[in-house]
């Protein structure tokens, strides 16, 4: 028998959506081991969220109270709670926070952890995580010898299943501890308006975009849509846009259900970066493209007609 704990993602008093995809999946392999799924949201007033856990079957929540984000404060919690809860099974997620405090914690645990994950089965009482490898080209299956497994989860690769629990509410002392570390100051560079990790659709461009002018128009067609604006590194490096919105092996990996690829040929670097989305439609006027080769849909045409097309026909569908 053993507990999964999951840890909350809360940013910017939002409950970020990898939280209940990671709950789902918790109570997945909490089924297999008998246990019960326990969600960590550390942060004050955090206990708010509760019933949105509750509803895809958290069991408990744990409430620990702090100020502001510290990896080391954090990492320090969560191994303090997973030790006393004797939690068998860690998933945290692998974003921007979730990447610096997890090792710490897998750290403090001795614990074997792999990071990026996509996908979950089980053997026995182990977890088989399935995650990326060689820039997305192919998939590994590790499984984790420890006593305690540690896991990252990708933001978008688990279903969300509602599937309600008792989500009970309790409150832990532990805090922050001993941490050597000081948070001097924070420095938010601007990006898309929908975080890349998160968004369920992204529209992309590339170097077909021809310059920084004319990124207004993929814009415009993500804030119609709800989408986050990404770019391809040669966009990037020609200094047409920052590169927060950077979609590849060396910008951001991101697994949206629709990737919008506009004027963006496909290399090996940025197909890494976005390669599990659900679905790929390449907008490109050369059929040779590579970008072709991965996509669902296809069109082969100028993305300067297609673009502002899409979006006034999205106008009138979405009202």
């Amino acid at each position: 028998m053993g507990n999964v704990l999951v840890v909350a993602e809360i940013k910017d008093g939002v409950l970020k959506k990898i939280t209940k995809e990671m709950t789902s999946a918790a109570k997945k392999i909490a089924e297999a081991l008998g246990g019960q799924v326990e969600v960590l949201m550390i942060g004050d007033g955090s206990e708010k969220f509760a019933p949105d856990v509750a509803s895809v079957g958290a069991d408990k929540v744990i409430v620990a109270k702090a100020s502001e984000f510290h990896p080391e404060g954090y990492a320090n919690i969560i191994a303090a709670v997973a030790k006393e809860k004797g939690s068998k099974v860690i998933l945290m997620p692998h974003t921007g926070q979730g990447k610096d405090y997890s090792p710490r914690v897998a750290v403090k645990l001795y614990a074997g952890i792999v990071a990026d994950i996509v996908g979950i089965s089980m053997d026995g009482g182990k977890v088989i995580a399935k995650k990326p490898i060689y820039s997305g080209k192919a998939y590994a299956n590790i499984k984790v010898n420890t006593d305690v497994q540690v896991f990252t989860v990708r933001p978008n690769s688990q279903e969300i299943v509602e599937k309600g629990a008792a989500g009970t509410v309790e409150n832990t002392s532990h805090g922050f501890g001993d941490v050597k570390t000081k948070i001097l100051s924070t420095s938010m560079t601007g990006g898309s308006k929908i975080q890349l990790t998160e968004a369920s659709i992204i529209v992309s461009g590339g170097r077909g975009m021809r310059g920084p002018e004319n990124f207004p128009i993929l814009q415009e067609l993500c804030d119609v849509i709800g989408a986050a604006l990404g770019a391809s590194r040669a966009a990037v490096d020609a200094g047409w846009i920052s590169h927060s919105h950077q979609v590849g092996q060396t910008g951001k990996t991101v697994s949206p259900n629709c990737y919008i690829a506009c004027g963006i040929s496909g290399s090996i670097q940025h197909m890494a970066g976005m390669g599990s989305s659900k679905y790929i439609v390449a907008i490109n006027k050369d059929p040779e493209a590579p970008i072709f080769k991965v996509a669902t849909f296809g069109v082969v045409a100028d993305l300067f007609e297609v673009v502002p097309a899409l979006t006034k026909e999205f106008k009138k569908v979405l009202g």
